[in-house]
């Protein structure tokens, strides 16, 4: 039971985060529509997504709705292997239901609607697909981004739900904030993607060079989630026993402090 709520939640939630991630590129920054304020748009729109996402079904799921993410998690132990395919499933299907969506919303806008204007059928160009050719930056450039982008992203939702450094409350403004501070960085290198699903989504209804280029969007997330992980386990777990800065030395100090205290007020006393 547990394992169909988790792939129920995840599915719903990734669903959301194409229709209004995508969704937004798609079909409301059309041609002209935010001038140069596009891409703040888009990354307020994804940002705003993983914020509402993170509130609803973070109680349920943990709310990653990225499989890289997933990944990571349970490489690090905050999830348990067994629940893996349930995170994958409902990612994967929720994923593919929001780009599917999408197309069936722009394929029935009306002639005279701002979209209806400019639509000419769906293309890997006009439906928010990720890809390093053409517009984009270059190969080279997509990989740093999606490595150390997607590491970022997952240290950060290593740090928002530890028990010993989250601010409760706080984990949806903080993990819609640097989604949408991503968007900012990687729209210009290859359209932003940091998720595999949320690549997958788009690129199976767009195909061509999306279709063709998807590989990388599913290694290279998936390499910095795992990095995100490993750098969260180096500087986020416990201190060493022997760190001077740690909890057992602090305790030695107040210890020592108490009884050197102790030691002047008896010689006060006397």
């Amino acid at each position: 039971m547990r394992g169909i709520r988790i792939l129920l939640a995840e599915l719903i939630g990734t669903f959301v985060l194409v229709l209004g991630g995508p969704g937004v590129m798609v079909l409301g920054v059309t041609p002209g529509t935010f001038g140069e304020s596009g891409p703040f748009v888009i990354a307020f729109a994804f940002g705003l997504s993983y914020l509402v996402i993170v509130y609803t079904i973070g109680p349920i799921s943990g709310a990653h709705v990225n499989p890289a993410a997933s990944l990571a998690l349970a490489a690090v132990g905050r999830i348990r292997p067994s629940a893996l395919p349930s995170y994958l499933v409902g990612q994967v299907v929720g994923a593919v239901l929001g780009g599917f969506t999408l197309w069936i919303i722009a394929e029935q806008a009306s002639p005279a609607s701002a979209l209806g204007r400019s639509w000419t059928g769906v293309s890997d160009t006009n439906f928010a697909t990720n890809r390093w050719t053409g517009e984009f930056m270059g190969f080279w450039p997509m990989v740093i981004a999606e490595i150390s982008l997607t590491a970022i992203l997952v240290i950060v939702l290593l740090s928002t739900t530890s028990a010993t450094h989250a601010a409760p409350g706080a984990t949806g403004l903080q993990l819609g904030a640097v989604l949408a501070l991503i968007h900012l960085v990687a729209l210009p290198v290859d359209n932003a993607s940091v998720n595999p699903v949320r690549s997958l989504g788009v690129a199976v209804i767009a195909g061509g060079e999306s279709l063709e280029q998807l590989w990388a969007f599913l290694v290279f997330p998936t390499v910095g989630a795992l990095l995100g992980g490993a750098l969260w386990t180096a500087i986020g777990g416990p201190p060493p026993e022997d760190d001077t800065d740690g909890p057992a030395a602090r305790a030695s100090v107040r210890e020592a402090a108490a009884r050197a205290t102790a030691s002047v007020q008896s010689a006060v006393d006397d």
